[in-house]
């Protein structure tokens, strides 16, 4: 199944082919440089897809062309920037 993503106001959601909303991340702006990652969830029907690390990558872009840090405090995010070393550019220290 493909799905869509989108940026809302302080999240990223993604969709199914139906409009229907299957995911989201949430995030804060902690000042004008980070953006703080507080929730990562994707319905139990569309699990194990890559809904929520492609959600997580949506903030690192954002990040990224915004130039800005991240700093993840949902457990998902934290593990997410655990495995995968090119995020480290845009993890806050």
């Amino acid at each position: 199944m493909s799905f869509n993503y989108a940026e809302e106001d302080g999240r990223f959601v993604a969709k199914d082919s139906d409009g229907l909303e299957v995911g989201e991340v949430t995030y804060t702006r902690d000042g004008n440089k980070f953006l703080v990652i507080n929730h990562t969830g994707v319905d139990p029907a569309n699990r194990g897809q890559g809904v929520a690390e492609e959600l997580v990558r949506q903030v690192v872009e954002k990040a990224k062309n915004e130039d800005l840090k991240v700093e993840p405090i949902c457990s998902f995010a934290q593990k997410e920037f655990e495995r995968k070393p090119e995020y480290k550019e845009v993890l806050k220290q």
